[in-house]
């Protein structure tokens, strides 16, 4: 099995981890799936240029803040926080999962796991 079918593997397991959090902790469904692919907004940057593309997609498709607003959610006992974040990781979970890693300034096909086709 090559490395990054592995890598793929590991993270389709991060997304059902997280999504099994979600549903153990009895959020709406309904917001997972809407919601879910809210992240892929911060390819508007895109539209400006491809360096300003990266830094948004990047920003949005890290784990820093979506991990930073898990913090806030379980310190405060606040559910929104909480459930926005494990729909956050489990985009990001998915993203990787179908190799859609990090992108560098240069082109948006060209991210941190592999250069997509």
């Amino acid at each position: 099995m090559s490395l990054r079918k592995i890598i793929s593997i590991e993270y389709i397991l991060a997304f059902i981890i997280t999504a099994s959090f979600y549903g153990h902790l009895n959020f709406p469904w309904l917001y997972f799936i809407v919601f879910l692919l809210l992240p892929d907004i911060t390819m508007v940057g895109y539209l400006i240029n491809t360096k300003i593309g990266a830094l948004f997609y990047n920003t949005g498709h890290s784990f820093v803040l979506p991990a930073m607003l898990m913090v806030i959610g379980l310190l405060t006992t606040t559910s929104i926080p909480l459930m926005a974040a494990l729909i956050w990781l489990a985009h990001i979970f998915l993203d990787r999962a179908l190799g859609y890693g990090l992108k560098y300034d240069d082109a948006f096909k060209k991210t941190h796991l592999q250069q997509i086709a």
